[in-house]
């Protein structure tokens, strides 16, 4: 095998995502320990502190979290006692989703091991690419966020009417 294919390996924009993406699963690991929240029980529980009261249909908009896993998320965090979920008086079939008080303090207990690996993370690049890289990957999450919007729409336009007999 030569040494070019090699280093194409080494230089794939995916390969390298996947590899900061376990860099930063690891820190988050060694930083939060194996009894607290996982990243993404993390994620779910500060886009529920910052929008109280939302609906799982935006938390799956805050998250990108597909439908079907963000749900099974909830239902852990509720059964661990960290969210409470009731129906919105403005849409039954919608649900509200607020932090319990057990939650807010296992949000709290995590939030600086989760801002350790920010700063973890940050320090592995030059400090002149830092604010470019931050961008960079908000960059990248809206334009999954606009495939994502796109997807849906197309999804309800193409679903079949039910009829209102």
């Amino acid at each position: 095998m030569s040494t070019k294919k090699i280093a194409t390996v080494n230089k794939s924009l995916l390969h390298m995502l996947r590899r900061a993406e376990q860099y930063a699963v690891d820190l988050y690991a060694e930083e939060v320990g194996p009894k607290g929240l996982t990243p993404r029980q993390f994620i779910v529980l500060l886009a529920i502190d910052n929008n109280e009261g939302m609906s799982q249909t935006e938390l799956v908009a805050k998250t990108g979290i597909d439908r079907s896993t963000l749900a099974d998320l909830v239902a852990r965090l509720i059964r661990k006692g960290h969210v409470q979920r009731r129906r919105t008086k403005e849409d039954a079939r919608a649900n509200s989703i607020r932090l319990s008080a057990a939650g807010r303090r296992v949000l709290e207990a995590t939030h600086s091991g989760a801002t350790n690996v920010n700063k973890r993370l940050l320090a592995a690049l030059p400090t002149e690419s830092r604010k470019s890289f931050v961008a960079g990957l908000e960059g990248i999450s809206k334009e999954l966020d606009k495939a994502l919007t796109a997807a849906n729409s197309k999804k309800r336009k193409t679903k079949p009417q039910r009829s209102t007999r």
